[in-house]
């Protein structure tokens, strides 16, 4: 092999020249193309090479739960809906888990008019209607666990921001309560957990799939919405078209009587993010982040007897 070859591992000096050494030679076994880094939060790591996808999880990520997501997902059951993985294999490398995937094409960020809302609402529909009985069983959907975890980074955090989430999660409830029968759970559903493949769109992202309370899979869209984030219009399309699609996660009545708790959760935990970024990046809140700090503090004003009434 040359030292021309892109496929030869590079001398590595550190454990990240490590991991990417790695993720390069197993890309290297399902594709063709030179790798290349794909831009992502900071703790995870994707790159592509051609028409697979190769991830490093987040540092620390357990691997016995990431295995049983896999075998989830790999499931005929879920065929269409989401992604099938290229293996069920979870590789370790440089003190990373890995899996290998079918590249796709993301949702356009600079075009947020094109964006495919209902075809997201179908296939959530979709991945709710499927029975958990009949797929290999998954851990408990992350979607609850996410946000204390995330809350937890504004620890001596004072400003009055920071303060404003964390009165925000101590005023509501238990957030692993299920008010009814769990079901199968994307568990982080965004816009962009959906890639476009040769057969259509379809969901991505197992790292948070699961059993759980089906209506935190709608919470992130209901949280813009309800922050002043998401037009109207875009909410409405998306809700009549997961239930249309026999999406049964908002019941029949108010949607809201389901969506309250994991929206107003799932706010904390963007704003907790957004703070941590701020912080980490050394500057001010944007006007979307100040927005969602100030729903926080909408949210402890709203649930201001939270511990002595009802709260729904």
């Amino acid at each position: 092999m040359s030292d021309s070859d892109p496929h030869r591992a590079p001398h590595c000096d550190s454990p990240r020249d490590d991991l990417m050494a790695g993720i390069r030679d197993l890309a290297a076994r399902y594709g063709t193309a030179p790798a290349e880094v794909v831009p992502t939060r900071p703790d995870v790591l994707i790159v592509r090479a051609g028409d697979v996808v190769v991830k490093a999880h987040a540092p620390g990520a357990p691997r016995e739960p990431l295995e049983r997501r896999m075998r989830t997902v790999a499931h005929p059951a879920l065929r269409g809906i989401m992604l099938e993985p290229l293996t069920e294999e979870v590789v370790t490398i440089g003190g990373r888990l890995v899996t290998v995937w079918p590249a796709g094409t993301p949702v356009d960020p600079a075009d947020p008019d094109a964006a495919p809302w209902e075809e997201a609402a179908r296939l959530l529909a979709r991945l709710h209607a499927v029975p958990a009985g009949r797929v290999p069983p998954p851990p408990a959907a992350g979607g609850p666990g996410k946000v204390v975890a995330m809350a937890a980074r504004l620890r001596g955090n004072p400003s009055a921001a920071a303060r404003a989430v964390r009165g925000a999660l101590a005023c509501l409830p238990d957030l692993e309560d299920v008010p009814g029968p769990a079901g199968l759970t994307h568990g982080d559903w965004h816009m962009g957990q959906l890639v476009r493949t040769g057969d259509g769109w379809i969901l991505i992202d197992v790292d948070d799939l699961g059993v759980g309370d089906q209506a935190w899979d709608l919470a992130r869209p209901a949280a813009w919405f309800a922050a002043g984030l998401l037009d109207p219009a875009v909410w409405h399309r998306f809700l009549d078209a997961y239930r249309a699609a026999g999406g049964s996660a908002t019941g029949v009545g108010d949607p809201w009587e389901r969506l309250n708790l994991p929206a107003q959760a799932t706010t904390v935990q963007l704003a907790a993010a957004a703070l941590s970024t701020a912080e980490r990046e050394g500057r001010a809140l944007d006007e979307v982040e100040e927005a969602l700090v100030e729903t926080c503090q909408r949210i402890v004003q709203f649930r201001t007897a939270c511990h002595s009434v009802p709260t729904q």
